[in-house]
């Protein structure tokens, strides 16, 4: 039996829930204050057979201090997805998008190594259950639109200014 941790934060983009497994890794988060909409999104072989209410203690930490300034909090923390290989290369390869540097959808296609791939790298951004995390917010339409999100263009917009204007403050 596999228990995992679930919390949900307050946040100046709405209420932010994680669930995170006994190892401390991040299985799903987003900005929603239902657990119930995150537990869908992990993989059958990563999904906790119960899920308490609890302290999240580094991760919690690491979501606070993003959202109060300190981009690279979230940078040191651990994730776990499961999917196939491309999938799992785009989730990594995503996390190396710097805060304030979004790319495109070809951009992000071209950082995985196939630049031909565009629809499966958005693939990878719609499918990416760790949000904030795994920073898909930070890819954008060609044009420079916002493009989807799962969390809500209002919240994706917040991220992108919060990352941006942290950076002209800099």
């Amino acid at each position: 039996m596999s228990t995992a941790v679930r919390a949900t934060r307050d946040t100046p983009a709405g209420p932010f829930t994680a669930v995170v497994d006994a190892d401390g890794y991040v299985l799903a988060s987003g900005w929603t204050a239902s657990v119930d909409e995150l537990l869908g999104l992990i993989h059958p072989s990563l999904a906790p057979t119960d899920v308490v209410e609890g302290e999240l203690g580094p991760v919690g930490e690491a979501i606070d201090r993003y959202h109060d300034g300190d981009l690279s909090a979230i940078d040191g923390v651990g994730v776990r997805q499961r999917s196939g290989p491309y999938r799992e290369h785009a989730w990594d390869v995503l996390r190396t998008v710097p805060a304030g540097a979004p790319v495109t959808y070809t951009g992000y296609a071209v950082k995985t190594g196939r630049p031909a791939a565009v629809r499966a790298a958005a693939g990878a951004c719609a499918h990416n259950a760790a949000a904030l995390f795994v920073p898909c917010h930070r890819v954008l339409r060609t044009d420079g639109t916002l493009g989807g999100f799962r969390w809500g263009l209002p919240v994706k917009r917040w991220l992108l200014d919060h990352e941006s204007a942290d950076l002209r403050l800099g």
